[in-house]
């Protein structure tokens, strides 16, 4: 473990207000949820537009279900870990005011984070490509997990309310997400290694407006060079680090 990196993390918190967390797939991996685009992820495998976009979810909605079943099952498996634990710790106290995902399988919130942006959708529910019906997932999932293909009363097809290539994000979180970069005073980026646009380019408005930035992550990012501190660490295992150094120094209390 950086302990130096650890303890500039500890200095820069300690003198923040407000912080907003930006967090991606890394966060969730130590929860056994595989990520897409590092060495082993799931984009080696299988191609993105294919199966996971849109209009291959169209073209061939088995394929999709196919693919997306066996994520299914290990998102439905997956626990929190120490790293979504140490968010929302750091968020009860009222330090960190917001956490913008990338990640659809709801673990900050069920760690205890309630202020969360999900920029590419969860899993909560469905909606029918046709007539637009909202429906819960849940009494969904047994069907998927059997290789069917979901379909709404009026025939149509249920997609999940996950972000596919070739959507846009949702407008509403996107505009909160933006404006709670636009007001903090620091950035935790914790799990990802900024490569999916736009949200990639988010911090960049909190950079230009004099947020400090902490960088969590075990592989580069583009940004690490503007970043005052960046640890190369397992997530679960800096956040809680720097979460112990901050209640030690009082600087979070419950």
């Amino acid at each position: 473990m950086d302990q130096g990196g650890i303890d500039r993390a500890r200095a820069i918190l300690r003198g923040a207000r407000r912080v907003v967390a930006l967090t991606g797939a890394g966060i969730s991996t130590p929860s056994g949820i595989p990520d897409f685009r590092s060495a082993g992820g799931l984009w080696e495998r299988d191609d993105p537009m294919a199966v996971a976009s849109v209009c291959g979810f169209r073209a061939d909605p088995r394929r999709f279900y196919a693919w997306f079943q066996p994520l299914l099952d290990r998102i439905l498996a997956a626990q929190p870990n120490p790293a979504h634990v140490a968010l929302a710790a750091i968020e009860r106290a009222g330090l960190l005011k917001a956490v913008i995902t990338q990640n659809i399988d709801g673990l900050h919130q069920r760690a205890g984070s309630r202020e969360v942006y999900e920029l590419h959708g969860h899993l909560r529910s469905v909606t029918c490509l046709e007539c637009e019906h909202q429906a819960p997932a849940q009494p969904l999932m047994s069907r998927v997990c059997r290789g069917e293909v979901p379909r709404c009363g009026c025939g149509g097809l249920l997609k999940p309310d996950v972000v596919l290539f070739d959507e846009l994000l949702p407008r509403g979180l996107f505009w909160l997400a933006q404006r709670a970069l636009d007001s903090c005073d620091t950035i935790i980026v914790a799990g990802t290694s900024l490569e999916v646009a736009p949200v990639c380019e988010m911090p960049l408005a909190a950079l230009h407006n004099g947020a400090r930035l902490l960088i969590i992550n075990q592989s580069a990012t583009y940004l690490d060079e503007r970043a005052d501190v960046v640890l190369r660490e397992d997530v679960a295992e800096a956040l809680p680090a720097i979460v112990e150094t901050l209640e030690r120094s009082n600087v979070l209390t419950f």
